[in-house]
């Protein structure tokens, strides 16, 4: 049975266990990273040099990268579905998941850890309010891209929602201020709305 290392709160962790749930694959998790430890033991080195979360065991293979692991898993178990069998197609959802990792996360991971995972006397406010404004930058390009799209891709769902719809979940909830997107918004309930 396919084993995740990750604790479930980690953005990187959802993107796999989404993808898990799309496939509909059974997999064990494994408790990994912050409280839980493990992640630095010389076991789990041995598996991910990095340390970080999450890194799967599929009957031996070891990977770990989210994106990697992501695309890995729609290959093998949902090649023509969630990842596209038609080449274009798939560079797209590649696309989009690059976009994600360069562009969007870079902005909103400090945000996130500034608003959720540190104490209000150690914030950096300004920071957020700077990468605030870029990350609503690009929200809008992904919000005119979705005026003609259903899914990053076209009308079916793939494998490069799954990074920007963590992404989507995590802006339209963080306790900010930020511009109303109404594609952005119908996206973000068309994801709330698939069972995985």
């Amino acid at each position: 049975m396919l084993k995740i290392w990750g604790r479930s709160n980690s953005i990187n962790v959802q993107k796999v266990l989404w993808c898990c749930g799309e496939l509909g694959l059974p997999f064990e998790r494994i408790d990994a990273g912050m409280k839980f430890g493990v992640n630095n033991t010389p076991e789990y080195k041995a598996m991910n040099p990095n340390g970080l979360v999450p890194t799967i065991d599929d009957d031996g293979f070891i990977l770990w990268e989210s994106h990697a692991i992501v695309r890995y898993l729609a290959r093998k178990h949902g090649l023509g579905t969630l990842c596209p069998a038609a080449a274009q197609q798939c560079a797209d959802a590649d696309r989009w998941m690059d976009w994600y990792a360069t562009t969007i996360w870079p902005n909103l991971q400090p945000i996130f850890w500034n608003l959720i995972r540190t104490a209000p006397e150690q914030r950096k406010l300004t920071l957020v309010a700077d990468l605030t404004k870029k990350v609503a930058a690009a929200m809008a390009t992904l919000d005119a891209h979705l005026a003609t799209h259903s899914y990053v891709t076209g009308e079916a769902f793939t494998m490069g929602d799954i990074p920007l719809g963590c992404a989507v979940v995590r802006w339209l909830n963080l306790p900010l201020e930020r511009p109303h997107h109404a594609n952005l918004d119908a996206y973000y309930q068309r994801l709330q709305r698939r069972p995985a």
